[in-house]
């Protein structure tokens, strides 16, 4: 199985100048607001992806070889004169023409690569826009430091360390709770609810993520929502499929899923499928492909919600089950992001990223800059209606009551 060292495809999530606008609620919605995550096969080789065919073409080697050493030169160059590294990596890819092309700090990079891994650093806190400009917190994570100290579902949110979050937008406010992403640093939050106004110190911790939520639904359904492909959400997709009930269906939620881990998404497809190709792709000019283990559940009737903010991994899961017929796919036409990208450490440590390949779903369509069209197309995806739409159609298919 002859995956590279440091070969990483479907790394970045979006553009970074998307990641750091307001897309942010991509990355950040639910328990992964004070966090981040980034799509991409781990280091380590895996028995999801193997080699189909080995015939790299010389003149894509070197090009990317060639791409990679031109960057290295160009931070290089920067720090001799005693300028920023990064800053000039960053002019670098900008000016390559690379859309999905990135630059990522030493800490910056450590932080998504934790977030892999499950866990991240935070309060333990999601936040949301309320009427008239307010903030306040959509969530509370059980046990976290925001739970500790009292804060509910529902308290504004007024400063944080001092500074009024009324005009700032949610990733704006994310990022200040974030702060430097160091576990022990602390956050000092005004906090209204009611007439009662204070202000609380919360000390940042490594929380780990709640990527893959199970519920029963009213009519029997099992729906299982998976906000991010990181280290052992596949499993957890595998498990829930299993403990559901003979003949009930399943609602597959991956709307807002920004990526994740390849060989994750591997794994959740292995639930459905009882093997067989995932997805292909390339890397300098070698093609390979990503399989599903065997034993997989293929007669439960499985319903896959989707929208614009599908992404990345996520995206490969979609187009394994909508083309082996697993799935009926509702929703909106998903993001389109199927680079495959390769890392570089730099000199000043940072690391940069650039696009060496794409991945295609088990048809041979390309998914990058298209997205994928769903099934049943819904005005709304992110509303109830989607949700709604989608448990008729599962139930049409036999999966509900």
């Amino acid at each position: 199985m002859p995956v590279g060292p440091g070969l990483r495809p479907d790394h970045c999530l979006r553009p970074r100048g998307v990641l750091r606008g307001a897309a942010l609620t991509l990355v950040f919605a639910g328990v992964l607001a004070t966090a981040a995550a980034t799509g991409s096969l781990p280091r380590q080789q895996t028995d999801t992806a193997k080699a189909v065919r080995a015939a790299p073409s010389r003149a894509t080697v070197d090009r990317a070889t060639v791409d990679r050493a031109a960057l290295a030169r160009a931070a290089a160059e920067a720090m001799a004169d005693g300028k920023s590294g990064e800053k000039a990596a960053e002019e670098f890819v900008s000016r390559s023409g690379d859309r999905w092309g990135a630059v990522y700090g030493p800490q910056e990079y450590e932080e998504f690569e934790r977030a892999l891994d499950g866990s991240y650093t935070g309060v333990g806190l999601s936040a949301r826009k309320a009427g008239a400009g307010r903030v306040e917190i959509s969530r509370v994570r059980a046990g976290g430091p925001a739970a500790r100290a009292g804060l509910l579902t529902g308290d504004r949110l007024v400063t944080l360390d001092g500074r009024p979050v009324g005009g700032l937008s949610v990733s704006e406010v994310v990022s200040l709770l974030r702060g430097d992403g160091v576990p022990g640093s602390t956050v000092v939050l005004g906090v209204e609810r009611g007439r009662a106004a204070w202000t609380v110190t919360l000390r940042r911790a490594r929380l780990a993520t709640e990527d893959v939520t199970v519920r029963r639904l009213d009519d029997g359904t099992v729906l299982i929502k998976v906000s991010a492909f990181t280290k052992g959400a596949g499993e957890r997709v595998r498990a829930a499929v299993r403990a559901a009930p003979a003949g009930v269906g399943v609602l597959l939620d991956l709307r807002g899923n920004p990526g994740g881990l390849v060989t994750e998404a591997a794994v959740a497809a292995s639930a459905f499928l009882d093997g067989g190709l995932v997805a292909t792709y390339d890397v300098d000019g070698e093609q390979r492909a990503v399989y599903a283990q065997s034993g997989g559940d293929t007669e439960r009737p499985v319903v896959a919600l989707v929208d614009g903010g599908t992404m990345s991994a996520a995206e490969l899961l979609t187009g394994a089950l909508k083309d082996r017929g697993r799935a009926v796919t509702v929703g909106s036409r998903t993001f389109g992001k199927g680079a495959v990208q390769m890392p570089s450490t730099l000199p000043d440590g940072s690391v940069a990223e650039l696009t060496v390949g794409h991945y295609r779903t088990p048809s041979g369509q390309g998914v990058d800059g298209r997205g994928i069209t769903p099934d049943l197309a819904v005005g709304d995806a992110t509303g109830e209606r989607a949700e709604e739409r989608a448990r008729t159609v599962l139930s049409g298919l036999g999966g509900g009551s």
